[in-house]
Protein backbone atom coordinates (compact mmCIF):
# COMPACT_ATOMS: atom_id res chain seq x y z
CA UNK A 1 0.00 0.00 0.00
CA UNK A 2 1.42 3.39 -0.89
CA UNK A 3 0.62 7.10 -0.96
CA UNK A 4 1.99 10.33 -2.34
CA UNK A 5 2.69 13.61 -0.56
CA UNK A 6 2.75 17.00 -2.21
CA UNK A 7 5.10 19.94 -1.88
CA UNK A 8 2.08 22.03 -0.89
CA UNK A 9 1.45 19.77 2.08
CA UNK A 10 4.99 20.24 3.27
CA UNK A 11 4.89 24.00 2.82
CA UNK A 12 1.94 23.82 5.19
CA UNK A 13 4.00 21.58 7.46
CA UNK A 14 6.75 24.19 7.59
CA UNK A 15 4.29 26.86 8.70
CA UNK A 16 3.00 24.63 11.46
CA UNK A 17 6.35 23.52 12.81
CA UNK A 18 7.75 27.06 12.89
CA UNK A 19 5.09 28.29 15.31
CA UNK A 20 5.82 28.90 18.97
CA UNK A 21 2.63 27.35 20.24
CA UNK A 22 4.31 24.80 22.49
CA UNK A 23 6.79 27.09 24.23
CA UNK A 24 6.53 27.06 27.99
CA UNK A 25 4.75 23.71 28.16
CA UNK A 26 6.07 20.58 29.84
CA UNK A 27 6.93 17.74 27.48
CA UNK A 28 3.86 15.69 28.38
CA UNK A 29 1.69 18.74 27.82
CA UNK A 30 3.36 19.30 24.44
CA UNK A 31 2.71 15.72 23.38
CA UNK A 32 -0.89 15.87 24.47
CA UNK A 33 -1.46 19.16 22.66
CA UNK A 34 0.11 17.81 19.46
CA UNK A 35 -2.32 14.88 19.39
CA UNK A 36 -5.28 17.11 20.18
CA UNK A 37 -4.35 19.54 17.42
CA UNK A 38 -4.07 16.76 14.81
CA UNK A 39 -7.66 15.67 15.42
CA UNK A 40 -9.89 17.94 13.34
CA UNK A 41 -13.20 16.12 13.93
CA UNK A 42 -13.74 16.07 10.16
CA UNK A 43 -11.48 13.48 8.59
CA UNK A 44 -9.01 12.95 11.44
CA UNK A 45 -11.39 11.92 14.20
CA UNK A 46 -8.86 10.05 16.30
CA UNK A 47 -5.09 9.79 16.74
CA UNK A 48 -2.67 7.83 18.90
CA UNK A 49 0.93 8.80 19.55
CA UNK A 50 3.77 7.11 21.43
CA UNK A 51 7.12 8.83 22.00
CA UNK A 52 10.33 7.42 23.44
CA UNK A 53 13.62 9.28 23.89
CA UNK A 54 16.42 9.04 26.46
CA UNK A 55 14.65 11.52 28.75
CA UNK A 56 10.97 11.22 27.82
CA UNK A 57 8.37 8.46 27.47
CA UNK A 58 4.75 9.19 26.62
CA UNK A 59 1.74 7.52 25.03
CA UNK A 60 -1.62 9.18 24.54
CA UNK A 61 -4.60 9.58 22.26
CA UNK A 62 -7.40 11.94 21.38
CA UNK A 63 -10.76 11.75 19.64
CA UNK A 64 -12.43 8.42 19.06
CA UNK A 65 -9.26 6.40 19.79
CA UNK A 66 -7.79 5.36 23.13
CA UNK A 67 -4.08 5.02 23.83
CA UNK A 68 -4.28 1.22 24.12
CA UNK A 69 -6.51 0.63 21.08
CA UNK A 70 -5.37 -1.88 18.48
CA UNK A 71 -5.30 -0.63 14.88
CA UNK A 72 -4.21 -1.68 11.40
CA UNK A 73 -0.57 -0.73 10.90
CA UNK A 74 -0.93 -1.36 7.12
CA UNK A 75 2.39 -1.13 5.24
CA UNK A 76 4.32 -0.78 8.47
CA UNK A 77 3.86 -4.56 8.33
CA UNK A 78 6.69 -4.55 5.78
CA UNK A 79 9.16 -4.13 8.65
CA UNK A 80 7.87 -7.43 10.06
CA UNK A 81 8.51 -9.06 6.71
CA UNK A 82 11.95 -7.48 6.55
CA UNK A 83 12.68 -8.85 10.02
CA UNK A 84 11.89 -12.43 9.06
CA UNK A 85 13.87 -12.18 5.81
CA UNK A 86 16.92 -10.91 7.72
CA UNK A 87 16.52 -13.70 10.26
CA UNK A 88 16.50 -16.28 7.46
CA UNK A 89 19.66 -14.70 6.07
CA UNK A 90 21.31 -14.95 9.50
CA UNK A 91 20.26 -18.60 9.70
CA UNK A 92 21.86 -19.37 6.35
CA UNK A 93 18.56 -20.32 4.73
CA UNK A 94 18.59 -17.39 2.35
CA UNK A 95 20.85 -14.87 0.67
CA UNK A 96 19.66 -11.47 -0.48
CA UNK A 97 21.41 -12.22 -3.76
CA UNK A 98 19.38 -15.38 -4.34
CA UNK A 99 17.38 -15.42 -7.57
CA UNK A 100 13.65 -15.97 -7.06
CA UNK A 101 13.85 -19.24 -8.99
CA UNK A 102 15.78 -20.73 -6.08
CA UNK A 103 12.75 -20.42 -3.79
CA UNK A 104 9.61 -20.03 -5.91
CA UNK A 105 8.00 -22.34 -8.45
CA UNK A 106 7.95 -21.78 -12.20
CA UNK A 107 4.19 -21.29 -12.32
CA UNK A 108 4.56 -18.31 -9.96
CA UNK A 109 7.44 -16.81 -11.90
CA UNK A 110 6.40 -17.45 -15.50
CA UNK A 111 5.73 -14.11 -17.18
CA UNK A 112 6.02 -12.18 -13.92
CA UNK A 113 8.33 -9.41 -15.15
CA UNK A 114 7.76 -8.32 -18.74
CA UNK A 115 9.19 -4.96 -19.81
CA UNK A 116 9.12 -3.75 -23.41
CA UNK A 117 8.30 -7.26 -24.56
CA UNK A 118 11.22 -8.92 -22.76
CA UNK A 119 10.86 -11.22 -19.75
CA UNK A 120 13.39 -10.33 -17.03
CA UNK A 121 11.95 -12.51 -14.27
CA UNK A 122 15.09 -14.65 -14.06
CA UNK A 123 17.11 -11.56 -13.05
CA UNK A 124 15.08 -10.71 -9.95
CA UNK A 125 16.75 -11.30 -6.58
CA UNK A 126 15.42 -11.28 -3.04
CA UNK A 127 17.18 -7.95 -2.51
CA UNK A 128 15.35 -6.46 -5.48
CA UNK A 129 12.05 -7.37 -3.83
CA UNK A 130 13.06 -6.06 -0.43
CA UNK A 131 14.31 -2.75 -1.84
CA UNK A 132 11.48 -2.19 -4.34
CA UNK A 133 14.02 -2.19 -7.17
CA UNK A 134 12.61 -5.21 -9.03
CA UNK A 135 10.55 -3.05 -11.39
CA UNK A 136 7.54 -5.28 -10.75
CA UNK A 137 4.18 -3.53 -11.09
CA UNK A 138 2.02 -2.97 -8.03
CA UNK A 139 -0.98 -5.30 -7.99
CA UNK A 140 -2.69 -2.96 -5.49
CA UNK A 141 -2.20 0.47 -7.10
CA UNK A 142 -1.64 -0.48 -10.74
CA UNK A 143 -4.23 -0.84 -13.50
CA UNK A 144 -5.00 -4.38 -14.59
CA UNK A 145 -5.75 -5.35 -18.18
CA UNK A 146 -9.33 -4.17 -17.73
CA UNK A 147 -8.24 -0.74 -16.48
CA UNK A 148 -9.30 -1.45 -12.90
CA UNK A 149 -7.32 -0.34 -9.85
CA UNK A 150 -7.81 -2.51 -6.79
CA UNK A 151 -7.12 0.26 -4.28
CA UNK A 152 -9.80 2.49 -5.84
CA UNK A 153 -12.36 -0.28 -5.66
CA UNK A 154 -11.63 -0.76 -1.97
CA UNK A 155 -11.90 2.96 -1.25
CA UNK A 156 -15.41 2.76 -2.67
CA UNK A 157 -16.20 0.19 0.01
CA UNK A 158 -16.24 -2.73 -2.41
CA UNK A 159 -14.69 -5.21 -0.01
CA UNK A 160 -13.25 -8.41 -1.39
CA UNK A 161 -10.57 -10.95 -0.53
CA UNK A 162 -7.83 -12.27 -2.79
CA UNK A 163 -5.25 -15.01 -2.60
CA UNK A 164 -1.52 -14.78 -3.22
CA UNK A 165 -2.09 -16.47 -6.56
CA UNK A 166 -4.72 -13.89 -7.53
CA UNK A 167 -2.45 -10.99 -6.54
CA UNK A 168 0.36 -12.37 -8.69
CA UNK A 169 -1.99 -13.11 -11.58
CA UNK A 170 -3.19 -9.50 -11.40
CA UNK A 171 0.39 -8.21 -11.45
CA UNK A 172 1.12 -10.31 -14.52
CA UNK A 173 -1.49 -8.35 -16.49
CA UNK A 174 0.61 -5.20 -15.96
CA UNK A 175 3.78 -3.99 -17.66
CA UNK A 176 6.91 -3.92 -15.50
CA UNK A 177 8.30 -0.43 -14.91
CA UNK A 178 12.01 -1.11 -15.53
CA UNK A 179 14.56 -3.90 -15.59
CA UNK A 180 15.43 -5.42 -12.18
CA UNK A 181 18.14 -3.49 -10.37
CA UNK A 182 18.31 -0.64 -12.88
CA UNK A 183 20.51 2.02 -11.32
CA UNK A 184 18.65 4.83 -9.57
CA UNK A 185 15.23 3.28 -10.18
CA UNK A 186 12.69 2.11 -7.60
CA UNK A 187 8.96 1.53 -7.65
CA UNK A 188 7.01 0.98 -4.46
CA UNK A 189 5.13 -2.23 -5.18
CA UNK A 190 3.16 -4.48 -2.85
CA UNK A 191 3.77 -7.30 -5.32
CA UNK A 192 7.35 -7.45 -4.04
CA UNK A 193 6.20 -8.16 -0.51
CA UNK A 194 3.58 -10.68 -1.54
CA UNK A 195 6.47 -12.62 -3.09
CA UNK A 196 8.61 -12.19 0.02
CA UNK A 197 5.75 -13.58 2.07
CA UNK A 198 5.62 -16.65 -0.14
CA UNK A 199 9.39 -17.13 0.24
CA UNK A 200 8.97 -16.97 4.02
CA UNK A 201 6.27 -19.63 3.85
CA UNK A 202 8.38 -21.88 1.64
CA UNK A 203 11.45 -21.68 3.88
CA UNK A 204 9.77 -21.84 7.29
CA UNK A 205 6.84 -24.14 6.57
CA UNK A 206 4.69 -21.57 8.37
CA UNK A 207 2.09 -19.13 7.16
CA UNK A 208 3.13 -15.47 7.23
CA UNK A 209 0.93 -14.96 10.30
CA UNK A 210 2.55 -17.91 12.07
CA UNK A 211 6.05 -16.75 11.14
CA UNK A 212 5.39 -13.30 12.61
CA UNK A 213 4.01 -14.88 15.77
CA UNK A 214 6.85 -17.35 16.28
CA UNK A 215 9.74 -15.11 15.26
CA UNK A 216 8.66 -11.63 16.41
CA UNK A 217 5.52 -11.45 18.52
CA UNK A 218 6.30 -14.21 21.02
CA UNK A 219 10.01 -13.34 21.52
CA UNK A 220 9.09 -9.70 22.20
CA UNK A 221 6.23 -10.64 24.53
CA UNK A 222 3.64 -8.73 22.50
CA UNK A 223 0.07 -9.46 23.54
CA UNK A 224 -1.97 -7.36 21.12
CA UNK A 225 0.01 -7.70 17.90
CA UNK A 226 -0.93 -10.21 15.21
CA UNK A 227 -1.55 -10.70 11.51
CA UNK A 228 -5.19 -10.08 10.65
CA UNK A 229 -6.62 -13.30 9.17
CA UNK A 230 -10.26 -13.39 10.28
CA UNK A 231 -12.71 -10.97 8.60
CA UNK A 232 -15.05 -11.42 11.58
CA UNK A 233 -12.39 -9.99 13.92
CA UNK A 234 -13.58 -6.55 15.05
CA UNK A 235 -10.69 -5.88 17.45
CA UNK A 236 -8.85 -3.24 15.34
CA UNK A 237 -10.19 0.30 15.23
CA UNK A 238 -12.22 0.71 12.03
CA UNK A 239 -10.34 2.32 9.16
CA UNK A 240 -11.53 5.68 7.89
CA UNK A 241 -11.53 7.14 4.40
CA UNK A 242 -12.44 10.82 4.18
CA UNK A 243 -15.43 11.34 6.48
CA UNK A 244 -16.65 7.77 6.52
CA UNK A 245 -15.74 4.51 8.19
CA UNK A 246 -14.22 2.10 5.68
CA UNK A 247 -15.15 -1.52 6.32
CA UNK A 248 -12.91 -3.78 4.23
CA UNK A 249 -12.14 -6.74 6.52
CA UNK A 250 -11.91 -9.25 3.66
CA UNK A 251 -9.26 -7.15 1.95
CA UNK A 252 -7.35 -6.69 5.20
CA UNK A 253 -6.96 -10.47 5.50
CA UNK A 254 -5.43 -10.56 2.02
CA UNK A 255 -2.50 -8.19 2.37
CA UNK A 256 -0.45 -10.62 4.45
CA UNK A 257 3.26 -9.74 4.12
CA UNK A 258 2.55 -6.33 2.63
CA UNK A 259 0.07 -4.96 5.17
CA UNK A 260 -1.81 -7.34 7.46
CA UNK A 261 -0.56 -6.60 10.97
CA UNK A 262 -2.66 -5.22 13.81
CA UNK A 263 -0.87 -3.67 16.80
CA UNK A 264 -1.01 -0.92 19.41
CA UNK A 265 1.18 2.17 19.66
CA UNK A 266 3.09 0.84 22.66
CA UNK A 267 3.67 -2.59 21.13
CA UNK A 268 4.67 -1.00 17.82
CA UNK A 269 7.18 0.99 19.86
CA UNK A 270 8.58 -2.20 21.40
CA UNK A 271 8.94 -3.71 17.94
CA UNK A 272 10.51 -0.56 16.48
CA UNK A 273 13.16 -0.45 19.21
CA UNK A 274 13.92 -4.14 18.79
CA UNK A 275 14.20 -3.71 15.01
CA UNK A 276 16.65 -0.82 15.13
CA UNK A 277 18.58 -1.98 18.20
CA UNK A 278 19.50 -5.32 16.63
CA UNK A 279 17.47 -7.49 18.99
CA UNK A 280 15.77 -9.49 16.23
CA UNK A 281 18.59 -9.98 13.73
CA UNK A 282 22.20 -9.01 13.12
CA UNK A 283 22.36 -5.22 13.51
CA UNK A 284 24.69 -4.98 10.50
CA UNK A 285 21.63 -5.41 8.31
CA UNK A 286 20.41 -1.95 9.39
CA UNK A 287 23.63 -0.37 8.17
CA UNK A 288 23.62 -2.33 4.93
CA UNK A 289 19.96 -1.46 4.31
CA UNK A 290 20.63 2.26 4.03
CA UNK A 291 21.17 2.39 0.28
CA UNK A 292 18.40 4.74 -0.76
CA UNK A 293 16.32 5.22 -3.89
CA UNK A 294 13.56 7.78 -4.39
CA UNK A 295 10.02 6.41 -4.34
CA UNK A 296 7.71 9.34 -3.57
CA UNK A 297 8.54 12.65 -1.94
CA UNK A 298 9.76 12.93 0.76
CA UNK A 299 10.40 9.19 1.14
CA UNK A 300 13.23 7.02 -0.09
CA UNK A 301 13.38 3.24 0.13
CA UNK A 302 16.34 1.20 1.32
CA UNK A 303 16.58 -2.55 1.73
CA UNK A 304 13.37 -3.32 3.57
CA UNK A 305 12.72 0.04 5.19
CA UNK A 306 11.83 3.64 4.40
CA UNK A 307 13.57 6.96 4.98
CA UNK A 308 11.75 10.22 5.63
CA UNK A 309 14.07 13.09 4.77
CA UNK A 310 13.24 16.70 3.98
CA UNK A 311 15.62 19.35 2.62
CA UNK A 312 17.79 20.85 5.35
CA UNK A 313 16.01 24.21 5.42
CA UNK A 314 12.94 22.54 6.96
CA UNK A 315 14.95 21.83 10.08
CA UNK A 316 13.52 18.31 10.41
CA UNK A 317 16.06 15.53 11.11
CA UNK A 318 16.07 12.30 9.15
CA UNK A 319 13.87 9.38 10.28
CA UNK A 320 14.05 5.74 9.24
CA UNK A 321 11.24 3.23 9.63
CA UNK A 322 7.96 2.87 7.79
CA UNK A 323 4.50 4.29 7.42
CA UNK A 324 1.26 2.88 6.07
CA UNK A 325 -1.77 3.82 4.03
CA UNK A 326 -3.92 3.73 7.17
CA UNK A 327 -1.98 6.63 8.68
CA UNK A 328 0.03 4.30 10.94
CA UNK A 329 3.78 4.71 11.44
CA UNK A 330 6.91 3.66 13.30
CA UNK A 331 9.94 5.92 12.98
CA UNK A 332 13.38 6.16 14.51
CA UNK A 333 15.53 9.31 14.46
CA UNK A 334 19.16 8.29 15.15
CA UNK A 335 20.25 11.91 15.54
CA UNK A 336 17.82 12.47 18.42
CA UNK A 337 17.67 8.87 19.69
CA UNK A 338 13.94 9.33 19.26
CA UNK A 339 11.34 6.65 18.50
CA UNK A 340 7.79 7.52 17.46
CA UNK A 341 4.82 5.28 16.73
CA UNK A 342 1.07 5.63 16.35
CA UNK A 343 -1.67 6.33 13.85
CA UNK A 344 -3.98 9.05 12.57
CA UNK A 345 -6.26 6.33 11.14
CA UNK A 346 -7.11 8.17 7.94
CA UNK A 347 -6.37 6.92 4.44
CA UNK A 348 -7.26 10.12 2.61
CA UNK A 349 -4.77 12.47 4.34
CA UNK A 350 -1.40 10.69 4.37
CA UNK A 351 0.52 13.86 5.13
CA UNK A 352 -1.13 14.18 8.55
CA UNK A 353 1.07 11.63 10.29
CA UNK A 354 4.14 13.41 8.91
CA UNK A 355 2.93 16.74 10.25
CA UNK A 356 2.48 15.13 13.66
CA UNK A 357 5.98 13.68 13.46
CA UNK A 358 7.45 17.07 12.54
CA UNK A 359 5.65 18.74 15.42
CA UNK A 360 6.99 16.16 17.84
CA UNK A 361 10.62 16.54 16.86
CA UNK A 362 10.57 20.35 16.72
CA UNK A 363 8.36 21.04 19.74
CA UNK A 364 10.22 18.69 22.08
CA UNK A 365 13.48 20.40 21.15
CA UNK A 366 12.31 23.77 22.47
Amino acid sequence: MRFTLTLLAFAFLLCITSCNKYKGLEKDEIAETIVEDIVDDKQIVGAILSISSPDFEWTGAHGNLNADDAYFIASTTKLFTTTVIYQLVDEGQLSLDDKLSKHLSANILDGLHVCNGDDHTDQITVKHLLSNTSGLPDYFEGKNDEGEVLSKELMKGNDDAWTFEEAIARAKTMEAAFEPGKKGKALYSDTNFQLLGKIIEELTGLSVAEAYQERIVTPLGLEHTYSYTDPEDDTPAPLRYKREQLDIPKAMTSFQADGSVVSTAEESMIFCKAFFNGELFNAQHIEDAQVWNKIFYPNDYGVGMMRYELPGFYGIPTFIGHSGLSGAFVWYCPEKELFVSGTVNQINKPGTSYRMLARVVTALDQ
